[in-house]
């Protein structure tokens, strides 16, 4: 076991020699914030706040610690391993290639693909109502794609520049809105004449504001995005903990403004009832100006995340071929030591969906295939747990603080999460067939391949 700890303690000071272009502390809470502020949690927000009030506030604040949680085990797991593999390296070592290579597919790889191309439709259709008719359908999006891909190609010193500048701009409209909506300065608050948000705490004290958290965890989760990108950050025994534990507490503050300045603007029927929220927000603090400052922070959220993704999930999948656990072609680099055949897999592979199919059918995608997501989160608490026991010398430069307490109510958290992940029960049986379906046919997919590619059995953990 000490030989274990020894070889691992060698191979995290190899990971961790330094490299010229790393990123520091503000462009890896960048990529943490660009990845979670997206247009479809700005969208949750503010239905969430006409649904609940004060109860959606509290949902939020336990969905910032059950987030804090989830950060803390993949900070544990990223430091004891600082590959590019992420999750699948961490899950190998503790329960076996197969799970590890069912939860990065199923909770990031198919996600990320389905999930991009809804923010690419809602970029089109601000645009076209910004500009009717200026420019042919699916354009723009497609050339956002292009352009961030080739920037992400060159490396991530460009990389870096172009997150450090969206993720400001996203925050800087986010926290104007929420400022002017508060105040008042931008346009008077005005005389609601629908039903106005309950800021009664009925909800908070009865326990019932706890139905609320599945919709709250969507302003939060995302942070271990800069997990895989560790070999290219400065100082990540220290960075990595803190990029992703005081972005969720910057994040929670943003929204927190922004719900309770939405509430000051719109009335329930109109928060929960309309298909961008937001865009009446912006039109209601910011008056004729309202659609130009909608469009700004969804072209931005969209690309940050877009960005954020062709950074980290194709290094997720480059750290998997060198593994085995996916095509070794994955792992090929080019002289910017960026994976660029994984980058531009993924961004052909999202390309698809927004070609071939609308923006209603990828929605309902969208929410079954965020359950595998959670499922991801589940098999990291599990890692955490299990490698404690398995590999207790194990160099470990962060420790989850209260372990075990914070893995085993980030389970119970997921599990309760993904039970009332569809958004209304008419719904449910067609989110779970579809993400019994999609996690169907990656756990074949990934059983042949551990089994007669890899020649391994599915859950033996690799203690290589």
């Amino acid at each position: 076991m000490n030989d274990i700890a020894h070889s691992a303690s060698a191979f995290t000071a190899k990971q961790y020699k330094p490299k010229s272009n790393k990123l520091g502390l503000p462009t890896m809470m960048g990529i943490c914030i660009g990845l979670v502020i997206v247009q479809g949690a700005m969208i949750s927000a503010t239905q969430g706040i006409g649904i609940g009030g004060t109860s959606f506030i509290a949902a939020m604040f336990v969905a910032l610690i059950i987030s804090q949680f989830n950060a803390m085990s993949f900070a544990e797991l990223s430091l004891m391993f600082p590959q590019e593999g992420t999750l699948a390296t961490y899950t190998q070592k503790a329960i076996g290639h197969f799970p590890a290579i069912v939860s990065v597919f199923a909770g990031y790889v198919v996600v990320a693909i389905l999930a991009i191309p809804v923010e690419m439709f809602l970029i089109d259709a601000m645009l076209g109502e910004l500009f009717p008719g200026a420019m042919p359908e699916k354009i723009v999006p497609l050339i956002i794609l292009v352009v961030l891909s080739v920037t992400n190609l060159i490396g991530t010193d460009i990389f870096a520049k172009i997150q450090n500048l969206l993720a400001f701009v996203l925050v800087t409209a986010l926290v104007l809105i929420g400022l002017l909506s508060i105040t008042g300065i931008a346009e008077p608050h005005p005389q609601l004449t629908g039903t106005l948000v309950d800021w009664s705490f009925d909800g908070v004290l009865d326990g019932s504001f706890i139905g609320l958290v599945a919709l709250a965890m969507w302003l939060m989760v995302g942070v271990e995005y800069i997990c895989p990108m560790i070999n290219d950050v400065k100082d990540p025994e220290k960075n990595i903990p803190k990029a992703m534990h005081a972005s969720l507490f910057l994040i929670f503050t943003i929204f927190l403004a922004f719900v309770y300045g939405a509430s000051l603007y719109l009335d329930v029927e109109t928060l929960t009832g309309s298909p961008i929220p937001y865009l009446d927000y912006s039109n209601a603090v910011f008056g004729q100006s309202g659609l130009l400052i909608a469009t700004i922070m969804g072209i931005a959220a969209t690309c940050s995340t877009i960005n954020t993704v062709l950074a980290s999930v194709p290094r997720m999948l480059s750290g998997m071929a060198d593994n085995k656990q996916a095509f070794p072609q994955l792992n090929i680099k080019n002289r910017f030591k960026a994976p660029w055949v994984a980058i531009t897999m993924i961004a052909v592979l999202t390309s698809i969906p927004f070609l071939s199919l609308g923006i209603d059918s990828l929605i309902m995608l969208v929410i079954a295939a965020t359950t595998s997501w959670l499922l991801a989160y589940i098999v990291a608490h599990i890692n955490v747990m299990v490698l404690r026991k398995r590999m207790p010398n194990h160099n470990r430069p962060y420790r989850s603080p209260f372990f075990p307490i914070p893995q085993i109510l980030g389970i119970v958290a997921m599990v309760y999460v993904a039970i009332n992940n569809s958004p209304s029960p008419e719904m449910t049986q067609t989110v779970f067939t579809i993400s019994g379906t999609i996690l169907c046919i990656i756990s074949i997919i990934g059983a042949l391949w551990v089994k007669f590619y890899m020649k391994r059995d599915l859950f033996a953990p690799d203690m290589d």
